[in-house]
């Protein structure tokens, strides 16, 4: 069994760790309870770009050597983005641990944003900018975002804008780092054959003395909802539609996951059948749940042609109206063993366990037991789901958005209609 461990050191930093002795490789990494929507509107895309300067130099390392001491012991390292969360990792063989821990330790206090390299490493997001926006399936999600939390930071996009990456500077990367990197804000995070004492007294000898900053830019998620529509010169039409849903911390959260598993999470699930392989009106069709600290959204995406759209439309709004009253018992223990069957599988990996218990540190303050997790899944019955539902229809204004040939769309004065029918 695994032994999850925690320890917080006197400036509030904290250090996790899952230890399984029969791992051969350890995932570390460093999470930081800062992303997207603590950026000011002038900051959008700064969390991001400081993401990507990570690995591009230090006082003591070049950014070829950091990548050459990692990749010479046969590692990997990776960070991402969110609204919510930055993250820095690597996974490596045990033994070659405390090398990860000094690469992740220096790139965190001694990354010196040189000029040249900044200025290279715009240009390449202004690339993945100009890239996401020639995906339709990967851009309406942002336009979707932006309409459900329109002029708030967590309903801009991660990447930023072109505008203010151009204008961004050293400078900016350094009081950004310095005013929202606090150290009760950190997390070290670390699953595999692990001694945490040791790894304790690693950290705490560098960060002890990292500072606590004031409190940072967060603003309260405020729902709003409405419409997007593009005209684009494209062969199908991309369509997303959804409403306001719940917080991780909500009593809902967990119908909510069985709800989007039941409505199209996978091949058996209503919109897949029902949409695709009964009526054919499109390739690809999904639902989803997604949570955040103090909001959430239940959407459905789909992709279809231009002359079938008048019916997409239709028949996913019937579907989540079905939801409301026709699940069977059958549905229920279905998604609710696709759900379980996924956290154990995770259990597997070790970045995967990496950064569950990061992330339930920073959600929930404690690492959070699977059999506890699957407890709340397995409580989840027929009736919440069916009143979850019923809760998502009545709440709020819908949210969609579409970009393509949309002339057969129907207008969002329909859509509420049918919605609300």
């Amino acid at each position: 069994m695994s032994k999850t461990k925690v320890t917080t050191l006197s400036n509030g930093i904290r250090i996790i760790s899952e230890t399984e002795e029969y791992f051969e490789t350890i995932s570390l990494g460093v999470w930081v309870d800062v992303g997207s929507r603590n950026e000011l509107e002038k900051l959008n895309g700064v969390s991001h770009l400081l993401e990507h300067m990570a690995f591009k130099g230090t006082s003591n390392r070049s950014s070829k050597e950091i990548a050459q001491e990692i990749e010479n012991v046969g590692g990997y390292f990776n960070a991402y983005t969110s609204r919510e969360n930055t993250a820095y990792y690597i996974k490596i063989l045990k033994k070659d641990l405390i090398l990860a821990v000094n690469i992740l330790i220096d790139i965190l206090t001694n990354s010196i944003f040189e000029e040249l390299e900044l200025e290279k490493e715009k240009d390449v997001i202004k690339q993945e900018i100009g890239q996401s926006k020639d995906t339709p399936d990967d851009i309406i999600f942002d336009y979707f975002q932006s309409v459900a939390f329109p002029n708030q930071p967590i309903g801009r996009s991660i990447l930023g804008t072109n505008e203010n990456i151009k204008n961004f500077t050293r400078d900016t990367l350094i009081n950004y780092l310095n005013s929202e990197y606090s150290a009760n804000r950190i997390i070290f995070s670390a699953s595999g054959d692990i001694n945490h004492d040791d790894l304790v007294n690693i950290i705490s000898k560098q960060m002890s003395s990292y500072s606590v900053c004031k409190d940072g830019n967060f603003q309260k998620a405020n729902y709003i909802g409405g419409e997007y529509r593009e005209i684009r010169d494209l062969e199908q039409v991309h369509v997303l539609l959804g409403m306001e849903g719940v917080s991780y911390k909500d009593d809902h959260y967990f119908s909510s996951q069985v709800f989007s598993s039941i409505l199209g999470g996978g091949m058996s699930s209503r919109l897949f059948q029902e949409i695709r392989e009964n009526r054919g009106l499109c390739y690809s069709v999904y639902s989803f749940a997604s949570s955040y600290i103090d909001t959430g959204l239940v959407g459905v995406y789909a992709g279809t042609s231009e002359n079938q759209v008048k019916d997409l439309i239709p028949s996913v709004i019937e579907e989540i109206h079905k939801m409301t009253n026709s699940i069977s018992e059958e549905d229920i223990v279905r998604a609710k063993a696709q759900l379980k069957a996924s956290i154990i599988m995770a259990q597997e990996n070790t970045s995967s366990r990496c950064e569950n218990v990061a992330r339930q540190l920073i959600i929930h303050g404690r690492p959070v037991l699977n059999s506890e997790i699957i407890l709340k899944i397995d409580s989840v019955d027929r009736e919440s789901v069916l009143n979850f539902a019923k809760y998502i229809l009545d709440r709020s204004l819908p949210v969609f958005s579409a970009i393509g040939p949309i002339g057969k769309v129907e207008n969002f004065e329909k859509i509420i209609d049918r919605i609300s029918y």
